[in-house]
């Protein structure tokens, strides 16, 4: 009979390892130790440390149209800024200009020598009113749609009518005139626009201020021009024309500054479409006033 005092579980013999046989808890177990500080929100969270320190980040969806709209024009207007965007801006506008000037003056020229074409444009006055009302539509179209006119290749497209219509008009024109004062008039017209050009890159003067003072300029020639229509008179229209090329001389000065992109206004770098329309119907125009009316 045991020894009552005896214990139910006797101590065992400890092996080679340092342990007993029957399973015991380590002296110093993990119930003992206080667990580690931890925040109230996950280590991997961000979205709780950036609310945490006040700081949230809004979606591409979830900025207002208004503010990126002012943002994307903020980011253009820095990076036109840029020397090497200014520049490849104002070769590509001198590109397209350059192949519609081209395209133009060839189609005055055969306007012009050809008898054979000059008696069929001559007679078929249907031909240029419907020029005139495809270049309306589509230049006002391109000025006033900034969607149209920035969407590739539309804009090209666009752009290239224009350009076939308005030729169309000014060789139509030009083919009531003698032939010699076509020429002398389209040498004119270069040498003035070459001149405004090279003195419009040099100078230090803004021009771009006086746009709207243009404009009013614009109307009083244009209503001049009206009144010449019913008092006709020989100096009258040479006034006219002397005008009406000064005029679109400043605003030519004007376009190429805007282009530039040097003084005060400037046109965005991604209305190259723009800068080609202006600039190409000031020197349209300019040979249009200096060739005057018949």
């Amino acid at each position: 009979m045991s020894d009552p005092k005896e214990p139910l579980i006797s101590k065992q013999t400890p092996d080679h390892r340092g342990y007993s046989d029957v399973s015991s808890p380590p002296p110093y177990s993990y119930q003992e130790q206080q667990p580690p500080a931890y925040s109230a929100a996950p280590i991997g969270s961000s979205l709780h440390k950036s609310e945490a320190a006040g700081t949230r980040y809004e979606s591409f969806q979830d900025i207002n149209p208004e503010t990126a709209s002012d943002t994307a024009s903020l980011i253009s207007t820095l990076s036109f800024e840029d020397e090497t965007v200014r520049r490849a801006f104002v070769r590509k506008v001198f590109s397209i200009l350059t192949l519609q000037l081209v395209f133009t003056f060839s189609v005055v020229c055969v306007f012009t020598f050809s008898s054979v074409v000059k008696e069929a444009v001559q007679t078929n006055m249907w031909a240029y009113l419907s020029s005139f009302i495809v270049f309306a539509v589509v230049a006002i179209t391109l000025s006033l749609c900034k969607s149209f006119r920035r969407r590739h290749p539309w804009n090209i497209v666009g752009l290239v009518i224009v350009t076939l219509s308005l030729s169309y008009m000014v060789g139509t024109a030009a083919s009531f005139h003698d032939t010699t004062v076509v020429v002398i008039t389209m040498a004119v017209t270069l040498v003035i626009s070459v001149a405004i050009i090279a003195f419009s890159a040099q100078t230090r003067y803004d021009f771009t201020i006086y746009h709207g003072v243009l404009l009013i300029l614009a109307v009083d020639v244009i209503m001049f021009g009206f009144f010449c229509t019913f008092y006709y008179s020989h100096i009258a229209n040479i006034a006219y024309g002397c005008l009406g090329a000064l005029l679109y001389s400043l605003f030519l000065m004007v376009h190429c500054q805007l282009m530039m992109g040097m003084m005060s206004y400037r046109l965005n770098p991604e209305e190259y479409i723009t800068a080609a329309l202006l600039i190409y119907l000031d020197i349209v125009l300019i040979f249009l006033y200096l060739l005057g009316r018949r």
